[in-house]
């Protein structure tokens, strides 16, 4: 009998590029002239940033997220559906893109990466992967009107 299990390997791992906080430091430096907090909330954008950590593998996406209080979630790769690359167009200037999955989880029917450097390739791979899981879980999907 074919071993159905197969060993988990990483596709990607890291966090969102700091670039997707841009405008939100670009209000940052007004209000620091203005109201001196912004300073303080632009650190904490940036540690909110930094501290969400991506691994993507071939069978599943696991999200750590949080400064003081850490929240993981895990998207099985065989729950997308569809899988979208988007290049906003001051991303696309630095390189960067989101990756948009919907999916038939019901904690993240959308899951949204943002950020990446090399979008499209990580992209494909996950496409890939998910084709595979897919057929290695025997799931199949029914669009009923």
């Amino acid at each position: 009998m074919k071993n159905k299990r197969m060993e988990e390997k990483n596709i990607w791992a890291g966090s969102p590029s700091q670039w997707i906080n841009f405008p939100f430091y670009l209000v940052c430096t007004l209000l620091s002239v203005v109201f001196g907090l912004g300073i303080l909330m632009a650190i904490w954008k940036y540690y909110d940033t930094k501290k969400n950590y991506l691994e993507i593998t071939n069978q599943r996406i696991i999200e750590h997220r949080g400064i003081f209080s850490i929240t993981t979630n895990e998207l099985e790769l065989y729950r997308v559906k569809d899988i979208r690359h988007l290049q906003p167009f001051w991303l696309r200037v630095l390189g960067l893109s989101n990756v948009q999955l919907e999916t038939t989880d019901h904690s993240s029917p959308v899951m949204l990466i943002k950020g990446l450097a090399n979008g499209k390739e990580i992209k494909e791979k996950l496409r890939i992967a998910i084709d595979l899981r897919r057929d290695l879980k025997a799931v199949r999907e029914i669009d009923v009107n």
